[in-house]
């Protein structure tokens, strides 16, 4: 993998304007990185990159303190943001090594964090160094964020965003909850502003519910096909129903096994994508594995092992994973002024369109009946349909056009949409 170099008159420009005194890591602009001791045994890693002010349609003429920081949390729970947000998404070089156009590092400074302990480069040192609930997730991103401001200050009056994926949506949402409590009782010095959860797991019984006639409808399955999952997605419901936690995820598993063999293999993240029949193994997975552990990690000067601890956090949080954090978004939107966003990709099947707008109508806060009858409006770039937004007060929902799970690589123009929305520009 090959690395890029700012030429000597680029780094001036830079550093004349942005102001930093950032490191070299991985690829051509400026990095800073860390490991937090969150809890005793417990490191967590996170990446900052600074906005790239020769690529911003301003011409370098600011501060990278007057652009926004926007943390991103990847899913899984076990995936890594350094690995997959990065290079797999919306990080400046992608995967194959090229540097990457509609990168988000154009216009705001990202902070990918590995998240929860266990996750990329964050690691533990003992069993119980590993979070086993969603709350404890939250406090440790909370006490990580306590270390950034602490080593980098100058962030500490930067409007701030939390932006996730999938289960990191559910992580991000009560991260979110804590962080403004904690804000607005002057026990953290620091500008929260909002956060964005990007198909995420926040009612993980309504995205398995919405499973069998997505796939009906979209012409995925047939009648026979659809009774046999639904039958599968029965038990899951009963077993959250009874708050049989473990077997509740359990049972996702199987459904989500049936729908394979009933389909002869199909991408949940994106349904339209080509897959080979019977091939479950993602060559991608294997690049991006050679990558952080060769390239990325000498880059960064880490003695660990990234992703080896991976499965090992989904495997410890499988208690965790079917529960809900609706009430964390309730209490988001009648308990704080953070701006809160809703994505949906239309091709999305793990956390299906359907499902995620069953929890988000019945959702309890103040604004709710206004925000059923506001006006959904149509989001055009360029003269083309990207999506729709409906909104109320400080609540947005988006629903992305030509967009599976990964909705910032796969359809970037609506993703910068909604960036620019959140942070008003």
């Amino acid at each position: 993998m090959f690395k890029f170099f700012f030429t000597v008159i680029s780094l001036i420009i830079f550093l004349s304007h942005g102001q930093v005194h950032a490191r070299k890591g991985y690829g051509n602009y400026e990095q800073e990185w860390d490991y937090v001791t969150v809890r005793p045994n417990a490191q967590m890693f996170w990446w900052l990159h600074y906005v790239n002010p020769l690529n911003s349609s301003t011409n370098g003429n600011f501060s990278v303190y007057e652009k926004p920081l926007l943390i991103w949390l990847q899913g899984g729970p076990g995936a890594s943001s350094t690995g997959y947000g990065n290079f797999e998404e919306l990080g400046p070089i992608d995967l194959d090594g090229n540097q990457r156009n509609h990168t988000w590092i154009n216009d705001y400074n990202v902070l990918f964090i590995d998240n929860p302990i266990g996750s990329g480069f964050s690691h533990a040192e003992s069993f119980s160094a590993y979070a086993k609930t969603n709350l404890e997730i939250a406090e440790d991103l909370l006490e990580c964020i306590r270390n950034f401001y602490y080593k980098l200050p100058e962030f500490i009056d930067v409007p701030t965003y939390i932006t996730a994926e999938s289960y990191g949506g559910k992580m991000a949402a009560e991260f979110a909850l804590l962080w403004f409590k904690e804000q607005k009782e002057k026990k953290i010095e620091s500008n929260l502003k909002g956060v964005a959860l990007g198909d995420s797991w926040i009612s993980p019984i309504d995205s398995v519910i919405s499973w069998a006639p997505f796939l009906l409808n979209t012409g995925m399955i047939d009648i026979r096909g659809y009774d046999l999952i639904q039958k599968s997605i029965e038990a899951t419901k009963l077993a959250v129903e009874q708050e049989r936690w473990q077997e509740a995820t359990n049972l996702w598993g199987r459904t989500e096994n049936v729908i394979m063999e009933i389909v002869n293999n199909i991408d949940f993240y994106n349904i339209l994508e080509k897959k080979k029949p019977n091939d479950y193994f993602d060559i991608r997975d294997e690049l991006l594995d050679k990558l952080m552990n060769s390239d990325v990690k000498e880059a960064l000067g880490l003695n660990v092992t990234w992703g080896e601890q991976s499965s090992r956090v989904f495997s410890i949080l499988s208690g965790d994973f079917m529960k809900p954090a609706v009430h964390i978004v309730e209490r988001l939107l009648n308990e704080t002024n953070l701006e809160i966003f809703v994505f949906t990709g239309q091709l999305d099947l793990i956390v299906a369109t359907p499902g995620t707008l069953a929890w988000v109508e019945a959702l309890k806060w103040h604004g709710k009946k206004k925000w059923e009858t506001s006006e959904r409006k149509t989001v055009v770039v360029d003269n083309i349909i990207e999506g729709y937004v409906k909104e109320y007060s400080n609540f947005k929902m988006y629903w992305i056009n030509r967009s599976g799970h990964m909705v910032p690589a796969d359809n970037p123009s609506a993703m910068k949409q909604i960036l620019k929305h959140l942070t008003k520009g």
